[in-house]
C-alpha cells in the first residue's frame, strides 16, 4: 500500500492534480452554490463553466508554451501576439462596420497565419541566430504590441460581426464553443507530441540540444515548430479573447498572459530547463491559476490584492512539488522519529 502511495506521490499530476482539488473543494465548503449548474436558454450555466471559458485562452497558450519549454526555451511574446492577432481579425472583418467581403475561414486563416509568423520569427532568432530566448521573444513581446496598436490605429476596434462572435461566445449542445476549441487543440497536440517522434525530438532537445544534434536531429528546425505552434496557439486564443469580448484591445488584450502561461506550464510539472513535458499538467496548471481567480473574487478581494494571493498560492504549490524540499521534509521526519525514540 505504501508503495502505491509512493508510486502516485512521485507522479509529476499528482501535485498539480491534488492541488487542483483543494482549491475546488475549498470554493466547495466556504462558497455557497459554487457548483450550482442552470440551464438558461438551452446554455448550461454556473461558476465552474466560467472556469472552463474563461481559463480557456489561458488552456491555449499553456500547450504552446509546454512546447517551448520543453526545448529549454522560453515564450514571453505570446501576450502580444494575441493582441496582434485580434487587431488583424478586426482589421480583415472591417470592424466597427459589421461588413466583411472576406470569407470568415479566410480571416481565421490569415490571422492565425499571421500568428505562425510571429512564432516563426522567435524561432529563427533563437535556433538559427543564436539569441537567448528571453531576449529573442521580449523583442516581439515589446514591438507585437506596437505592432497591434498601428493596426488599430491605438484605439479598441468593436467588432459587430455575429459569426466571428461565435467563437469566443457562442455556444454549442448547451456549452461554450471554447471548450470545443480547446479539446480539438488538446487532441491535436497530444496526436503530435506521442503519436509522432516529434515529442521525442523535443524532448532530446530539451535534454541535450549537442547531443540531440549528433544523434541526427535537427534540433534547430525542432526549436522552429516549437515556436511556431506557441505562436498558433496564442493566435487562437487572441481569436478566442477578441470574439467573446467584441473587440480588438491592442493595449490590454493579452496582457500578462504569457506569465500566466509559464506558470500554468511549471505548475504541471514540465522544468524549465526542458526535456520531459507533460501537456496534461499543463492544462490542469492552466485550471489551477484560472478556479485560484474564480476563487478571489468569488469572495470579494479588491483587485489590488488579487495579484498578491495569486502569487502566494502559487508559490505553495511548486513548494510542494519541488524535490529539494520533499528530501528536507523526509530528513526533518527522520530526525524526529529519532528524537521520539531516544526519548
Amino acid at each position: 500500500m505504501k508503495n502505491r502511495i509512493r508510486h502516485y506521490t512521485k507522479s509529476r499530476l499528482f501535485w498539480p492534480f491534488a492541488a487542483l482539488i483543494l482549491i475546488l473543494l475549498f470554493d466547495l465548503l466556504f462558497i455557497p452554490g459554487f457548483f450550482r449548474l442552470e440551464i438558461k436558454e438551452q446554455h448550461l450555466y454556473g461558476r465552474i463553466i466560467d472556469i472552463l471559458n474563461r481559463g480557456a485562452p489561458l488552456m491555449l497558450m499553456a500547450l504552446g508554451m509546454t512546447f517551448v519549454i520543453a526545448t529549454e526555451g522560453v515564450d514571453l511574446s505570446v501576450g502580444a501576439i494575441v493582441a496582434i492577432a485580434g487587431a488583424v481579425a478586426a482589421m480583415l472583418i472591417g470592424a466597427e462596420t459589421g461588413v466583411t467581403r472576406i470569407p470568415l475561414l479566410l480571416v481565421i486563416l490569415l490571422t492565425l497565419g499571421g500568428s505562425m509568423l510571429c512564432g516563426l520569427w522567435n524561432g529563427v532568432l533563437v535556433a538559427n541566430l543564436g539569441i537567448q530566448p528571453m531576449v529573442a521573444t521580449l523583442i516581439l513581446m515589446v514591438s507585437g504590441r506596437g505592432i497591434a496598436k498601428l493596426i488599430t490605429k491605438g484605439q479598441i476596434l468593436t467588432i459587430y460581426y455575429d459569426p466571428y462572435s461565435f467563437f469566443g461566445g457562442g455556444y454549442f449542445l448547451g456549452l461554450p464553443v471554447s471548450l470545443y476549441v480547446v479539446a480539438a487543440a488538446a487532441v491535436a497536440a497530444y496526436l503530435l507530441a506521442r503519436k509522432t517522434s516529434f515529442g521525442l525530438y523535443i524532448e532530446a532537445v530539451g535534454i541535450s540540444s549537442g547531443a540531440s544534434f549528433h544523434s541526427g536531429v535537427n534540433e534547430k528546425r525542432v526549436k522552429q515548430i516549437a515556436y511556431i505552434l506557441s505562436g498558433l496557439c496564442a493566435g487562437i486564443a487572441g481569436i478566442l479573447i477578441s470574439s467573446n469580448t467584441k473587440s480588438a484591445d491592442s493595449i490590454n488584450a493579452g496582457v500578462l498572459a504569457e506569465l500566466n502561461a509559464i506558470l500554468s506550464v511549471v505548475i504541471g510539472g514540465t522544468l524549465m530547463t526542458g526535456g520531459r513535458f507533460s501537456l496534461l499538467g499543463s492544462l490542469i496548471g492552466a485550471l489551477i491559476i484560472q478556479s485560484l481567480t474564480t476563487t478571489i473574487y468569488a469572495f470579494g478581494v479588491p483587485p489590488t490584492v488579487v495579484s498578491v494571493v495569486k502569487a502566494i498560492v502559487v508559490l505553495l504549490v511548486c513548494l510542494i512539488q519541488s524535490e529539494v524540499m520533499h528530501q528536507k521534509f523526509n530528513q526533518w521526519l527522520k530526525t524526529n522519529r529519532n528524537k521520539v525514540v531516544t526519548s
